[in-house]
């Protein structure tokens, strides 16, 4: 085979290889699929982050009320609804949120 032959056959596999490898990328298994992962993946580690968060305030939280007994009263007092003589508590209703949708009204 001649030089000039080889290195067109050459040329036609290179362009057949990047047109398939092109086409890949753009189905939806391709690139799209990729960024979507992508995507789920950050939102999953954000997820973890704010557990892990969540799981040290919850042990900060154990070891306060194992080392201190006024803590624990209190605590216990709230869990409760316990009262001391002479104490008064007041219950108030919780507040309607505004809808997230509708803009503020700051007057």
């Amino acid at each position: 085979m001649s030089n000039s032959v080889r290195r067109a056959i050459l040329l036609i596999v290179f362009a057949l290889i990047g047109a398939y490898g092109l086409v890949e990328l753009r189905s939806p298994q391709g690139i799209p699929a990729l960024k979507q992962r992508w995507d789920e993946i950050r939102k999953l580690e954000e997820e973890n982050a704010s557990l892990q968060r969540e799981n040290n305030y919850r042990r900060e939280r154990i070891k306060k009320l194992e080392s201190s007994a006024s803590e624990q009263e209190l605590e216990i007092r709230k869990k409760l609804k316990l009262l001391r003589p002479g104490e008064t508590s007041f219950i108030l209703p919780p507040q309607p949120k505004p809808p997230s949708d509708a803009p503020l009204d700051l007057k």
